[in-house]
C-alpha cells in the first residue's frame, strides 16, 4: 500500500497524526501534513485507513500496489 497526501486540500488538523503517528507528522512551518512512511507495513493499515477516514479535508487516500 502506498499512502498519498494532497497538500492542497491539507488544512493541518492532525488528525492523521493521532490516528498513526509512524506514518504522519506535520510540517509546522506550512501546517500541513507530511508522510512519514510512504509505503507503511500491512501491519498498519488499520490506523492508516483510521486517519484517512478521520481526515476533515479527505487529503489522503490510499493506493494498493
Amino acid at each position: 500500500m502506498k499512502v498519498v497526501a494532497d497538500l492542497e486540500l491539507c488544512q493541518g488538523h492532525q488528525m492523521c497524526q493521532f490516528e498513526a503517528p509512524t506514518v504522519f507528522g506535520l510540517n509546522d512551518a506550512e501546517d500541513k501534513v507530511v508522510v512519514l512512511d510512504e509505503e507503511p507495513s500491512e501491519d498498519l493499515r488499520d490506523e492508516v485507513t483510521a486517519a484517512i477516514k478521520y481526515c476533515p479535508a479527505m487529503a489522503l487516500s490510499l493506493v494498493d500496489a
